[in-house]
């Protein structure tokens, strides 16, 4: 164990809510004689066994370092009572607020409290904090969550995927070393109150995150939440944000930094965190710093559709481009949310680029330094059905290779159609060429329009914006440099892969049926067995398929299955959960089934079907 300048202490304690639900929560702690401030992370993650790596990372981390670092289950998650809902939804952030009280008022607390939180729990933190700001004095957010839709198109990666996590996370047990034989009667009341979020999420939904305390928010390129980011910056005074090379999650990289935000709004000491660049980003060999944002070293640089980027399709007796793709355009768009293994990044885009329409650019004469969110603003032909605008990014080298950038979608009925791309940061190097590759399809990520028949573009009013960083930006700026942690030794968790291990993402080309299959597998796969001799064995299957010139023949499937035992208790439960989606012309069709299992007899068994409404 490190050196840090206090001991600490760990303690599992129970939080009791108004309505005299408990939640679980463990609580590290520094030995001192005066209170100290609190950091609290707020999660549907379990913290018995799923976070449990992680916590013992960071928290005694935090600990060490004079903060009561606190991680609390969600109700109806893990070891907490009560029963699940959906992240976010009210009675989580009411039960939040009663936490965060709960804590603002302990002998060891000197009322001041942060919040913590990763991926959906760094939204929630979000909103908690516009709850009680009085009492919450700044926030961490890395990766916050968004909403189901891109551009207006419901997303097919990740969506279903989620629900069926989702569900089985909530459907799992209490742990009967925590709460005795009352986790047998908790556990079933728990699977006969789910209830999948199916409308809600496949629903637009508002996706706005109030922002009232100061905010750190830490994502890496690539991540859908870097958009995001980039908006609070613009939006809040008091934010900062680090954007680097990472994958989804908090970086232990970005833990010093976290605590130099803590230090100075928590405890009011000059750690010099507010003087740092409004954005500190890692732009393809380097880190940079903008001290505000919008930075004034970025400008908008336009390129027209039929000038600087040019296309071999313009036919000479019509002004109009058609873009219609095949339906498995987006087989190479590598993982939605990227965890950091070598198959989430997209590979050469040369076979996307064919099923596409391409702009490119003459081959640059100096290097192009890209900080932002390209805007593609087109003029289509008007309709009257909904069409899916996809945008690709590229840079293109001398040898032919399409490196992507970013990519964004939109649905429209048109004629003015503002594609907003993802956030990036690159550098492109002289000599190579900017494509703007435009499709009518992106599958899997986003599901395909009913009508296959794309939409007409006219390049004579169409342009791509880029943010362009100017490249002596850095020039006399202060080097960005960062602190390397020195953490606890990792937890004993000794992990066995599986014997047959399955490829992380593996795509078929059925040649006679014409279609096309994709399975994916999540690193999270294979068993874990934890120091206190809890085992958690975890296997999951995505697979997509869909037929080249048959929008509705889109299917998306998880198979995702874990079973939890303690072999000295001869306690052993297995939860699985299967969700499938398809649709129709006018309806997504849904079908989740879970079965829970005790010592391998089946003691639950409940389907879900909906049939809800489609916009596009």
């Amino acid at each position: 164990m490190p050196s840090y300048p206090f001991h600490t202490t760990r303690e599992d304690v129970r939080i009791p809510l108004p309505d005299g639900t408990e939640l679980a929560a463990r609580v590290w702690r520094p030995v001192s004689d005066e209170p100290v401030p609190a950091l609290l992370e707020y999660s549907a993650d379990r913290l018995g066994d799923r976070t449990a790596a992680e916590d013992a990372r960071r928290h005694p981390w935090y600990a060490g370092h004079g903060y009561a670092a606190v991680r609390v289950d969600t109700r109806g998650h893990g070891n907490s009572g009560g029963l699940p809902g959906e992240p976010g939804d009210e009675q989580e952030l009411t039960d939040g607020a009663a936490v965060i009280d709960w804590l603002a008022h302990r002998s060891w607390c000197n009322g001041r409290v942060g919040l913590l939180g990763v991926g959906a729990a760094g939204t929630t933190a979000l909103r908690l904090a516009a709850r009680v700001p009085d009492t919450v004095g700044a926030a961490v957010t890395a990766c916050p969550q968004g909403g189901h839709r891109l551009g207006g198109a419901v997303l097919a990666a990740d969506l279903h995927a989620r629900l069926t996590a989702l569900i089985a996370d909530a459907a799992l047990p209490p742990d009967p070393r925590q709460l005795g034989d009352a986790w047998r009667p908790t556990w079933l009341a728990r699977l006969e109150s789910l209830e999948p979020p199916v409308e809600a999420w496949l629903a637009a939904g508002d996706t706005t995150v109030p922002v009232s305390v100061p905010v750190l928010a830490v994502a890496g390129w690539g991540d859908p939440s870097c958009s995001f980011v980039l908006r609070l910056l613009a939006e809040s005074p008091t934010a900062r944000a680090l954007l680097g090379p990472w994958p989804h999650g908090l970086p232990e990289a970005a833990l010093p930094e976290t605590l130099r935000w803590w230090d100075h709004w928590l405890r009011g000491v000059d750690t010099g965190a507010v003087k740092e660049p409004a954005l500190r980003s890692w732009i393809s060999t380097r880190w940079t710093g903008d001290e505000a944002w919008p930075s004034p070293d970025v400008r908008e640089i336009h390129y027209d559709l039929d000038g600087q980027l040019r296309t071999a399709g313009t036919a000479s007796d019509d002004r109009y481009v058609h873009v219609r793709s095949p339906q498995h355009t987006g087989l190479n768009a590598g993982a939605y949310v990227p965890h950091g293994r070598p198959a989430d990044q997209p590979p050469d885009q040369r076979e996307e680029d064919g099923r596409s329409v391409c702009f490119d650019s003459l081959p640059l004469p100096e290097p192009v330094e890209l900080l932002g969110i390209p805007v593609a603003r087109l003029r289509l032909r008007s309709g009257e059905s909904p069409v899916q605008v996809v945008a690709r990014l590229c840079a293109v080298g001398p040898d032919g290779t399409s490196a992507l950038l970013t990519r964004g979608v939109l649905t429209t009925t048109g004629p003015d159609a503002e594609v907003e791309l993802a956030a990036c940061a690159a550098t492109v190097p002289a000599g190579h060429r900017l494509r703007l590759a435009l499709s009518s399809v992106y599958w899997p990520w986003v599901w395909p329009p009913a009508d296959d028949s794309g939409y007409a573009l006219d390049p004579s009013h169409s342009v791509l914006s880029l943010p362009v960083r100017h490249l002596a930006a850095d020039v006399g700026a202060r080097p960005v440099t960062f602190e390397a942690p020195s953490l606890p030794d990792p937890l004993a968790v000794h992990v066995t892969e599986p014997l047959t291990a399955r490829p992380e993402h593996i795509t078929v080309h059925d040649i006679g049926r014409h279609e096309w299959r994709t399975e994916l597998s999540p690193a999270t796969d294979g068993t874990r067995t934890h120091p206190d001799g809890l085992v958690r064995d975890e296997h999951t299957v995505t697979a997509y398929r869909i037929l080249t010139g048959a929008p509705l023949s889109a299917q998306a499937r998880t198979d995702h299955t874990v079973r939890l035992e303690r072999p000295d208790l001869g306690w052993d439960v297995t939860v699985q959960t299967r969700t499938q989606l398809r649709c129709d012309a006018g309806h997504f069709i849904s079908v989740m089934q879970l079965r829970a299992l005790e010592a391998g007899s089946v003691v639950f068994t409940r389907e879900w079907q909906h049939r809800v409404a489609r916009e596009s």
